[in-house]
């Protein structure tokens, strides 16, 4: 524990760790010193100097090296000369702060006067009116009228583009430097930067395409003025104007907490629609940060393309019905098909949904399956890091290994934690066949082909005896992991089948259980899953099917709920054809609603309540927004209605009342309660809208931190662990090529390609990364457009070289128009050219 400090600031007695900054030492007896360019979460700078305070220190004796003392027997206080600034002074015993004398105002009302000599006086058309640091301070602290003139000030850009997705308004901008270093610090996304010096200093993207970071939306929240809008919130509305509603991002498994900005639109037709989305601070999760998919990718959720009533096929045709005569045929025919119904349920699904899907298919007698090739969530619930766990606390003694996983594409916020514990002192052991953003913070990095990620893990454990294990690097990374305080183990799916990936979960845990790690605090296994809440559906106790063509073609009644088996392969879809009735829950008219007999309107989440489970094993809440349109019902309410029409009860009244039943009969869910998930805690930093001038717009957590959730059926971590063994990878030659699907963040999914505003430079175009090897025994060229053939589907694609891949691999994006989960074969070649002058895997 640190060494407590007091102090005395503005006459309050203060008690604080050493080492504490007098800006926080005072936030936390609710004392707010004005600061523009400090920030909790960045290193202090002492730029703006807006946080100026007189600091006297306890007279010391030369002579004795004792305080020198008052007639009264109190210390003598020695105040300097100079103001200090209040954001890069630590705290020390017997510290007189004062920050409200008539020297430390005066300074402020100068400061602010000299701020203000190049800034527009345009509040009344300023999209930060209304939360603004700057106007806050001015009314609070500044001049009334300046002593410049008018025709001196700077006139610059106002309505600069830095990227697609952030403006710049130059003139507005102080140059605190707050982004800049939000980039650099925090990010480690040095994109932007300043230019040119004095008053002629402005900010300037150095990437193509500019801004180009995951994480720019944040700096917009950081802005004290209005230099840096979002492209999707600019002029469109006023901080006074919006509704709040507590939610939880569905992009990702991190479950980062948000806040919806909402508003009542007449361009809506009167409904209300989600303006913005702003982080909401939870320190266990996602901090105060979201990246920009969680941020600009909600569109979908108020897209015109939704259903809003019930289809029935009539024919070739599906037309629209009521909900009666929809639900009605639903079970008539799910009463025939008896035990032979398969449910097959999506991770983007919040635990209720998955929870009743699953009652309702056990009832008949059916199987529910998770769409899903990752495995392991069986393994994550046993060996989940215990309850309090945290990344906030890696540091030194915390070792973190990532196998199998581009965590910056994947699961951002992950990645930025996981980069700050790595900044902290904490030891990361990356695994991969090929570089990622992470190796930079990497102590050991580690590569194995494509198909031996088990083997590797293998190899560090204790006793591991192949040659490779006996390599100096690979013994460092198995001894640090080893004699860790706590270790953590984040394992993905990148060139893995479901098989595989059943392995390397398995030997994962075998790797926790054989070193002594598994139940300490802060050490387990983190499943870096495909959606949101994939780690709910393993709870709940839905499977991927290892076989999921042949469940599918065989059923006599197919249920599908957030999941388009249709749309992603030919294989899938040609075994929903052949499935007997088809039933589907959706949001929008995907591929397979296309081939059902009977469509379900659903509702997203900005309309409803729910909870998701997060990679990490958290349940959080989330809340509805606005009122669902007319016609979509939530999935948990239609599962339980089909549920009805079959004789079975299941609860449809109320997402809380579904979670009551999940407490009672899911293990490691007892005691979950809706207003559990809703406690609340204070955090630190002490973030909040009331001081906007701390630590931005981001919204102080209100609503609830939701519930860590600890080992499923309780501390098992000796139990005997069956490894299986590894599947064969799919073999290559010199005239073969394997398709390896990848994550990448901005795909084209149901979720996040509504978000138009994102097709012009930041969706991930279609195409395959080779060895610059494998494109000249082609006779391709970097930027050149050939023809892909994939899992039965031909699509033109970019080419893209990278010589840190190996022989043999093609990297192939996920969600972006050529299907595929697991390696398959791969054929390439130049339009026009002969099947016979192609390259091909398997012929």
């Amino acid at each position: 524990m640190a060494k407590m400090v007091t102090l005395t600031i503005d006459d309050r007695p203060v008690n604080v760790p050493s080492g504490t900054l007098i800006v926080d030492a005072a936030k936390t007896v609710g004392i707010n010193i004005p600061v523009f360019c400090y920030h909790p979460k960045m290193e202090p700078v002492g730029m703006c100097r807006m946080c100026l305070v007189e600091i006297g220190r306890p007279a010391i004796d030369r002579a004795t090296g004792q305080p020198q003392l008052n007639e009264d027997g109190s210390p003598k206080i020695s105040f300097g000369p100079k103001l200090e600034t209040a954001c890069t002074t630590p705290v020390t015993d017997g510290m007189v702060v004062r920050g409200m004398t008539d020297k430390v105002k005066a300074a402020r009302k100068d400061i602010l006067e000299f701020l203000l000599t190049s800034h527009p006086l345009d509040c009344p058309i300023c999209d930060k009116g209304g939360e603004c640091p700057l106007q806050n301070l001015t009314m609070a602290h500044g001049p009334g009228q300046s002593r410049f003139l008018w025709d001196e000030k700077m006139h610059l850009a106002k309505h600069l583009p830095l990227g697609s997705l952030i403006f710049l308004d130059r003139e507005r901008c102080i140059q605190c430097a707050r982004c800049i270093r939000f980039q650099d610090e925090i990010a480690d996304d040095p994109v932007i930067g300043f230019y040119e010096r004095g008053r002629s200093l402005e900010i300037i993207s150095y990437s193509d395409p500019g801004f180009n970071s995951y994480f720019s939306g944040n700096t917009t929240d950081i802005c004290p003025v209005g230099a840096l809008t979002t492209t999707d919130f600019r002029f469109d509305a006023r901080p006074w104007e919006l509704n709040t509603a507590a939610s939880i991002c569905t992009q990702c498994p991190v479950g980062c907490n948000l806040t919806l900005n909402l508003r009542r639109e007449a361009n809506a037709g009167g409904r209300t629609v989600i303006k913005r989305v702003m982080p909401r601070q939870n320190e266990s999760v996602n901090e105060i940060w979201i990246c920009d998919k969680g941020r600009f990718g909600y569109h979908y959720a108020q897209s015109d393309a939704r259903i809003t009533q019930p289809l029935v096929r009539q024919g070739q045709e599906l037309v629209p019905t009521t909900w009666e005569i929809a639900m009605e045929k639903v079970g008539d025919e799910l009463r025939k098909a008896g035990s032979s119904l398969v449910t097959l349920a999506g991770g983007r699904l919040t635990n209720e949904d998955l929870f009743n899907l699953r009652e309702l298919t056990h009832a008949q007698g059916g199987q529910a399956f998770l769409y899903s090739n990752m495995a392991g969530g069986d393994l994550v619930a046993r060996f989940t890091p215990p309850a309090g766990s945290n990344l906030k606390n890696l540091g030194k003694g915390a070792v973190v290994l990532v196998v199998a996983s581009d965590l910056m594409e994947s699961a951002p916020i992950w990645w930025l934690r996981i980069k700050q514990a790595a900044d902290r002192g904490a030891t990361l052991i990356v695994a991969n066949p090929r570089p990622t953003r992470l190796d930079k913070f990497a102590a050991h990095r580690l590569t194995y082909a494509y198909g031996d990620e088990a083997g590797l893990v293998a190899d560090l454990l204790p006793g591991a005896s192949s040659e490779r294990a006996q390599q100096e690097a690979f013994q460092a990374a198995a001894q640090a992991f080893a004699g860790a305080e706590s270790a953590l183990v984040f394992y993905g799916r990148e060139g893995q089948s479901l098989e595989a990936s059943a392995g390397l979960a398995a030997v994962c845990a075998r790797l926790l259980q054989e070193t002594g790690q598994a139940g300490k605090p802060d050490s387990g296994l983190v499943a870096v899953w495909q959606r949101c809440n994939d780690q709910g559906a393993w709870d709940m106790g839905l499977r991927p099917a290892p076989d999921l063509a042949a469940e599918i073609s065989q059923t006599g009644a197919l249920l599908l709920a957030a999941a388009d088996p249709a749309g992603d392969s030919p294989a899938l879809a040609q075994a929903v054809e052949s499935a007997g009735f088809v039933v589907v829950q959706e949001l929008f008219l995907t591929e397979t609603a296309r081939k059902a007999d009977v469509v379900l309107p659903a509702q997203p989440f900005s309309e409803r309540e729910g909870s998701y489970t997060s990679g990490e094993r958290r349940v959080q809440r989330f809340y509805p927004g606005m009122s669902g349109r007319t016609g979509a019902r939530a999935d948990y309410a239609i599962a339980a209605g089909i549920g009805k029409q079959l004789g079975h009860d299941l609860e449809d009244r109320s997402a809380s009342l579904v979670m009551r039943r999940i407490a009672s009969r899911v293990p490691g869910y007892e005691g979950i309660r809706y207003e559990k998930l809703a406690e609340v805690a204070e955090q630190n930093p002490i973030i909040g809208r009331s001081d906007l001038y701390y630590g931005g717009t981001g919204y102080a957590n209100q609503q609830g931190l939701g519930v860590k959730l600890g080992p499923a059926s309780g501390p098992d971590y000796d139990a005997e662990l069956e490894v299986p063994p590894a599947p064969k990878f799919l073999e290559t030659d010199r005239n073969e090529l394997i398709a390896v699907p990848i994550d990448r963040l901005y795909d084209c999914g149901t979720t996040f390609e509504p978000s138009t505003f994102l097709m012009k430079d930041r969706l991930t175009r279609p195409m395959v990364i080779l060895h610059p090897g494998e494109a000249s025994h082609l006779g391709l060229a970097a930027g050149e457009q050939v023809q892909a053939t994939l899992n039965g589907i031909t699509l033109p694609v970019l080419v893209v070289l990278d010589d840190h891949l190996p022989a043999g691999i093609a990297l192939v994006p996920r969600s972006v128009g050529l299907p595929g989960e697991e390696p398959a074969p791969l054929i390439l070649h130049k339009a026009g050219a002969t099947e016979e002058s192609s390259r091909a895997a398997g012929g």
